[in-house]
């Protein structure tokens, strides 16, 4: 599976990128995929920014004016390292950079492949490659992660909290488009819808509704609606059974880090936000961790795949498939960090991978 049959550009062989290392760990990881991209694409242009908590630190910057503009006009893609930094309790930079992003460039997919490159890193037994290889359409603008909402006598004995997610016929049938669009571009035959809306009546019978009159355009796909509970019961008990998931924003986050567990750990898990014709933004799914930056240990094979996939959503498969494969290959050859039971730096991950590009 590639993600390049996913919504992409015509292909560019000086595609512009926009590079945010991030906090932690994160500038060390997109070193790694950076030396693959260019290794793969030399004609790449990139352009590094500084953000993050040490800027946000230094001068209580997380966007300067005019710069999330620049990005929507002028590049192809963002390449953004882990944000989060424990001096910036409210991670104010996270959410003012990748939030801000997320909505003011209106990158509703949230695309998150959950593939199984080396069967012994998956933690169910007997279960190969063939047996976790799906992708999931998490809605990326709407639901819960609006911040809509407030308190109401905060800190006393009648303190109110409220939290109001949103489901627009827009934002829902963009989403389920798209899932359907992929399963019928690659020959994924299976869309899998998944809500809650036998206790949510309201916003949830909507993802129903629409559910149904997309799935009528595309007879040759087949469908299915599933409850998000039975969901993450069924992909743990028998994940072969699905090819394209998709959902809201609130349970695509929780069952593409289930996924991620699936195909291996958070540690290969990359996911792209992406609108079809605009910029998009890819980030490896994992933390800054910030209790091993700076150690060279940190395991760089998700900001890895994740280049993979922003090649790919430019107009590269070619180029996606090639790296996975490499990917596959020094997983196969326990070529990995101590996370995941080796005993490589996390530039010599890099260098490993880059010699089996072949």
């Amino acid at each position: 599976m590639t993600t390049a049959n996913a919504p992409s550009t015509a292909p560019d062989a000086h595609p512009r990128i926009a590079v945010v290392g991030g906090d932690g760990i994160g500038p060390e990881v997109i070193a790694q995929g950076l030396r693959v991209v260019t290794a793969l694409l030399p004609g790449v242009h990139l352009e590094h920014f500084d953000l993050g908590a040490d800027r946000y630190l230094r001068d209580g910057v997380t966007m300067p004016p005019g710069l999330m503009e620049r990005w929507r006009d002028e590049f192809d893609a963002i390449y953004l390292g882990a944000l989060g930094d424990p001096r910036v309790p409210d991670n104010v930079q996270a959410r003012d950079i990748l939030l801000g992003a997320r909505f003011q460039l209106d990158l509703y997919i949230n695309l998150r492949p959950i593939q199984l490159l080396d069967p012994r890193r998956c933690p169910l037994k007997d279960r190969g490659p063939e047996d976790v290889d799906m992708i999931v359409f998490r809605e990326n603008t709407e639901g819960l992660y609006t911040g809509i909402g407030g308190q109401f006598k905060r800190d006393t004995p009648d303190e109110v909290a409220i939290e109001a997610e949103i489901n627009t016929r827009k934002g829902v049938e963009r989403i389920v488009r798209a899932a359907f669009e992929y399963a019928r571009r690659t020959g994924r035959g299976k869309v899998c819808m998944s809500d809650k809306s036998n206790a949510m009546r309201h916003g949830h019978d909507l993802w129903q509704r629409v559910f149904r009159q997309v799935a009528a355009e595309y007879p040759e796909v087949e469908t299915r609606h599933l409850y998000v509970d039975v969901l993450a019961m069924e992909m743990v008990r028998a994940p072969q059974q699905f090819e394209v998931i998709v959902t809201n924003n609130l349970f695509g986050d929780i069952i593409t880090d289930l996924g991620a567990v699936l195909q291996g750990g958070i540690g290969l898990a990359g996911s792209g936000n992406i609108h079809p014709g605009r910029v998009g933004l890819f980030e490896p799914v994992h933390g800054s961790a910030p209790d091993i930056a700076g150690k060279g240990i940190a395991n760089p094979m998700a900001a890895i795949l994740t280049a993979g996939m922003m090649l790919g959503t430019l107009g590269h498969p070619e180029l996606e498939a090639r790296i996975r494969d490499a990917v596959r290959a020094c997983l196969e050859a326990d070529l990995v960090t101590p996370e995941l039971g080796g005993r490589l730096s996390t530039e010599e991950v890099g260098t490993a991978v880059l010699d089996r590009l072949g």
